[in-house]
């Protein structure tokens, strides 16, 4: 007589009557989510879809009836173009050394509130300042109140120890308006490197000084290195706002003088010479870079937390 035997008996979990299922909670919970979602989507990715059908139209809206479907011949004049090569060219300056120029004068400024001084709260407030004005108005300010030859700031000193008087913004235009966008910007960045500079570990700078290191040696071994992520992000999330800058281009030199950058080249195409397809192909290919570079920018922001989950 042989024994036979059975396979413990599991009971499978049954739904208690009445209790809703995983995926009706998972709705419930994303639910509230939906307006804002159905908004995004109206706002910002229905009008791009039309600005991608448009920019394969050749399509002037002085005259409407005579719009024809051109393919990507509009992108292939956007990139052919000269004067659209030229503001391709502009915005790749601009945007280059607004970038280096904040990251650097944001670096030696958090440098310095990261230190312990009378008053270091209302510097601080006051450093972070200028990134709350309003593009436009902190265009012209810059424009009025330093850059104007008769009255403005820059002039009245160097009037005041005998100096020329200048017409800056016609002598060095792509600097006037960098300068603006380095002013604007330079708060941002500080305040990235300045959280960086608070997230070191401090014993570990202690040890250093205690082995004896310098403070240039602290900072090249030890701050730098980790202030690399830091310093990649704020150049990558500056370099999306700055090449689509619209605001300090168009109000200091109008676009004239060799500033035209991409933007305002594609409101020159859409507002002036109403040609709705060659601006859209130019949208379409701002938004292609900006889709690029956030990218990295995303790469960035998730190995920094990252980095902060495996520290804790």
């Amino acid at each position: 007589m042989t024994a036979t035997t059975t396979a413990p008996y599991t009971a499978t979990p049954e739904r208690t009557v009445g209790q809703p299922s995983a995926r009706l909670r998972a709705w419930a919970t994303r639910a509230p989510l939906l307006p804002a979602l159905v908004f995004m989507i109206v706002v910002t990715q229905l009008p791009f879809v039309a600005t991608l059908v448009i920019s394969f139209f050749d399509w002037n809206a002085l005259y409407p009836k005579a719009r024809h479907f051109t393919g990507l011949d509009n992108y292939r004049q956007v990139l052919t173009d000269a004067d659209l090569r030229h503001s391709v060219w502009t915005t790749v300056l601009l945007t280059a050394a607004v970038v280096l120029a904040s990251l650097v004068l944001g670096l030696a400024l958090a440098l310095l509130l990261d230190r312990r001084f009378r008053g270091r709260g209302i510097v601080r407030t006051l450093l972070i300042a200028p990134f709350l004005v309003v593009p436009v108005a902190a265009a012209l300010l810059w424009k009025h109140v330093l850059y104007n030859p008769e009255y403005g700031l820059l002039n009245g000193l160097l009037h005041y120890v005998g100096g020329p008087q200048p017409d800056w913004v016609s002598r060095t235009p792509l600097l006037a308006v960098e300068a603006s966008l380095v002013w604007q910007w330079t708060p941002f960045m500080m305040l990235i490197l300045l959280a960086g500079l608070q997230s070191r570990d401090q014993q570990q700078i202690e040890a250093a000084r205690v082995d004896g290191a310098s403070d240039w040696q602290i900072f090249r071994h030890l701050t730098l290195p980790h202030l690399r992520r830091y310093l990649e992000l704020g150049a990558l999330l500056g370099s999306i706002y700055i090449v689509q800058n619209f605001d300090a281009v168009f109000t200091i030199t109008s676009g004239g003088l060799g500033t035209a950058n991409l933007p305002y080249t594609v409101y020159q195409s859409f507002y002036q010479a109403h040609e709705n397809g060659l601006a859209s192909a130019a949208g379409v290919l701002v938004v292609i870079g900006s889709i690029v570079i956030a990218t990295f920018a995303l790469r960035v922001v998730s190995s920094l937390f990252r980095e902060e989950v495996s520290r804790a």
